[in-house]
């Protein structure tokens, strides 16, 4: 099982279709193909900004081991661990690509693969109760909460108030 994100644009409202023709489910974990691809993965996925970081990270980080006299194999190994950096960190760059645009995260769904989220998130979606509910805040009691007063650590003093 693996858990999908499913991100819509802020305009879309729970029950209306036109919301989920753009609706973008982002997959949670470590990526294959931008292990194996990365920039092209990211100019894939339309991320730019992280496809051109990417892409200088991996240049700097070929000319730094030639510069410093690095044997094949350690060069061979950086690469590869950098690879993987990047498929783990894939979708969260991609999440915040989308929250950047002004998407909003809407749900979380649990599924064997991309087809079963998606219907999983369409069913969801659709259903005639969630269109009275108004969208989540992301935190408990959304920003709209005071913060309460620190006791003992700074005590008020008479005086000053």
């Amino acid at each position: 099982m693996r858990s999908y994100t499913l991100h819509l644009p802020p305009e879309a409202r729970p029950g209306e279709v036109d919301g989920l023709d753009r609706a973008v489910l982002v997959p949670d974990g470590f990526s294959r193909p931008a292990f194996a691809f990365s920039v092209l993965w990211f100019l894939y996925h339309r991320l730019w900004i992280a496809a051109l970081i990417v892409l200088a990270g991996l240049v700097l980080l070929a000319f730094g081991g030639f510069a410093l006299g690095l044997a094949r194999w350690a060069g061979t190994l950086m690469t590869l661990l950098a690879s993987v950096l990047i498929g783990l960190e894939a979708s969260s760059l991609r999440r915040w690509t989308l929250a950047r645009k002004g998407w909003v995260a809407r749900d979380v769904i649990v599924a064997r693969d991309a087809a079963e989220a998606e219907a999983k998130a369409l069913a969801r979606w659709l259903d005639p109760s969630n269109a009275s509910l108004p969208p989540r805040a992301p935190f408990p009691g959304g920003p709209a909460r005071r913060a309460e007063p620190v006791i003992g650590l700074f005590p008020a003093r008479e005086g000053l108030r």
